[in-house]
């Protein structure tokens, strides 16, 4: 075994005195993607379209008087159109994150990464600002030479107006996100008044902030180097996940050609070495060089390809959705959709759906009613008129529902337990409301010690919406 020799870098400083200094990062180069048309660059823009109108427009929605989607911190009410959920309610949350943990790994094993290619919010805010740019600036070639281009008015002027419509669109995001927390008609009101406070302020502008420099300069580089997804994709793909390929068996050897010119005479593959696929990639990859982790699967190349392809004669397809072994094995379309019902994606499949039937049938099973027993710490028991034996309870009854309840309490669980408070509690829309509760029992009904009770809270006319509680009466010795 032969250990390789190992290279130096000698550095002689010109003099006794001086410093010198090595980079040992290439600079970042900014990356001006090319604007390209073609089918999936339509699907790209209407998945654009479609996310953007349900964040913007579902805070301004109206459900039962009220704003459909709202997350009331303040309040800890979580509207959702008919539902009203609680923080006690957070097991809803945990199953709705594991859905779309199972649902993100289903795709990706038999999609790879159209997520971050078509409606990843960075990919879409992005798509949005480089739309903005190509207004104000023109396009590529037309950015490249402003890059280039010595300050001057005419620089100055396109600059500041793009950043001006940037700020203002991203504070548009920062204010539509704070408006899912606080209701959104009564945040513009307070925006035109000039009167928000210093909670929505800071998210208004943190977010805003967040969305102007992560889309309109960080832009490849939230995918490359921060997004987490691009580290462990590997682990969810095989050689059947569908994935952006270049077929090097039909594109090499590339190089130039005239288009009467006959590439098998000139000893040439398909690819004509325009490099067009690096100009329209977000990334600024090279997709010829294989499967690459910055590669997001927008399919930007596969457009501009299909392209030129149709442009030299070529059939399509030389830069294509594909998997690995599709590519290697010449599959046509039938056979790819056959395999991606693979053991893999089938027990993905399985569990998503028993989990998302199971959180669904808890939802529609839920009772919009929740009720917590709390002891009186005042007095656990005492003695009251005609020696009877009295526990106090706090009863905090929670309507869930979005009309004012009123419940029937009883109490059960030792011979002749009663109330001595009234058993009726009116609950007004969504409130909390906490009631006092007197249980007596005949000195003789029980023996010394803690006895289990049950309360049992029904709603007034509809025996559906019934909840049963435990709790301990205690005698006393």
């Amino acid at each position: 075994m032969t250990v390789p020799e190992r290279k130096t870098i000698a550095i002689v400083p010109a003099a006794a005195d001086d410093e010198a200094v090595v980079s040992l990062y290439a600079a970042h180069e900014k990356i001006q993607p090319r604007s390209v048309s073609g089918l999936f660059a339509r699907w790209r823009w209407i998945m654009v379209w479609a996310t953007q109108l349900v964040f913007y427009g579902l805070p301004w929605l109206q459900w039962h008087a009220r704003q459909a989607v709202l997350f009331d911190l303040e309040a800890r009410r979580f509207y959702i159109f008919g539902l009203v959920l609680y923080p006690q309610d957070f097991i809803y949350l945990t199953g709705l994150l594991v859905i779309s943990a199972l649902s993100l790994f289903l795709f990706t094993a038999v999609a790879g990464r159209l997520w971050c290619g078509f409606t990843c919010p960075q990919t879409v805010y992005t798509e949005i600002f480089l739309w903005i740019e190509k207004q104000v600036e023109g396009d590529r070639s037309a950015r490249l030479r402003l890059d280039k281009a010595q300050m001057s008015a005419a620089k100055l002027g396109k600059r500041a107006l793009k950043h001006v419509l940037w700020i203002g669109f991203a504070l548009w995001t920062g204010f539509t996100f704070v408006g899912y927390f606080t209701p959104i008609r009564e945040l513009g009101a307070l925006a035109v008044a000039a009167a928000l406070g210093p909670w929505q302020m800071f998210w208004i502008f943190f977010y805003g902030f967040a969305t102007y420099g992560n889309a309109g300069f960080l832009r490849e580089q939230v995918c490359k180097y921060m997004c987490p997804y691009a580290r462990f994709q590997s682990a969810m793909f095989d050689k059947d996940t569908m994935i952006v390929t270049y077929d090097a068996r039909r594109g090499e050897p590339r190089g130039a050609r005239s288009k009467k010119a006959d590439p098998k005479a000139l000893g040439l593959g398909s690819c004509v070495d325009c490099s067009l696929c690096v100009q329209v990639c977000p990334t600024g990859i090279d997709i010829r060089k294989g499967l690459q982790y910055e590669c997001i699967g927008c399919a930007a190349c596969v457009d501009v390809c299909d392209d030129v392809m149709d442009k030299v004669g070529y059939p399509r397809g030389l830069i294509r959705f594909s998997t690995q072994n599709g590519m290697a094995g010449g599959w046509d379309t039938r056979q790819m959709l056959r395999r991606a019902l693979r053991p893999r994606v089938l027990v993905y499949a399985g569990v998503l759906l028993s989990i998302t039937l199971a959180v669904g049938l808890s939802l529609w099973l839920r009772t919009p009613l929740k009720v917590d027993v709390i002891r009186d710490r005042g007095a656990l028991a005492r003695m009251v008129e005609n020696g009877r034996i009295e526990n106090v309870f706090r009863l905090q009854v929670m309507n869930a529902t979005e009309d004012t309840q009123r419940y029937q309490i009883r109490v059960t669980g030792l011979p002749g337990i009663e109330l001595a408070s009234p058993a009726e509690v009116e609950v007004l829309p969504t409130e909390v409301r906490s009631a006092a509760v007197r249980v007596q029992i005949a000195p003789e009904a029980a023996t010394t010690g803690s006895h289990p009770i049950r309360f049992e809270i029904q709603a007034e006319g509809d025996s559906a919406i019934r909840v049963v509680e435990k709790a301990v009466f205690l005698v006393p010795r």
